[in-house]
């Protein structure tokens, strides 16, 4: 049985649940930011995917890239499954912009987050479950 860990639950708003993965955006305002999560129960690589899942899994990162990518501004994605605070398979899709407060380093662990306002944070959701 699927459920999202705690930390991705704290740090992040439900968008949408895709044919694999639930999408959530993470709530950090400064950075288009979404994160693909596997409902596939106690997975935490991508090596213990199914060949379709994981051919699925390329298929929506390659979807929330193309969203990001669609965000103002919007230069480079970077990718990762890092999963060493999370154990839980998720994949970063997040939009970097050059002079963004991480530029040209890593997002994680740069920064406390700035978290949503309501009206911005309505906007994203839109976007993303409108794509």
């Amino acid at each position: 049985m699927f459920a999202l860990h705690p930390r991705l639950e704290a740090d992040s708003h439900f968008a949408a649940d895709w044919p694999l993965c639930r999408v959530l955006v993470m709530n950090d305002a400064r950075y288009p930011w979404l994160v693909l999560v596997p409902r596939r129960e106690r997975a935490t690589e991508v090596t213990e995917l199914e060949a379709t899942d994981r051919a699925q899994l390329i298929d929506e990162i390659a979807r929330a890239g193309h969203l990001v990518q669609a965000f103002p501004g919007v230069a480079k994605l970077n990718i990762g499954a890092l999963g060493n605070l999370v154990p839980q398979l998720h994949v970063h899709v997040v939009g970097r912009r050059p002079g963004d407060p991480a530029w040209p380093g890593p997002v994680w662990g740069h920064s406390a987050p700035i978290p949503y306002e309501a009206d911005a944070l309505v906007r994203i959701l839109g976007a993303v479950r409108a794509g």
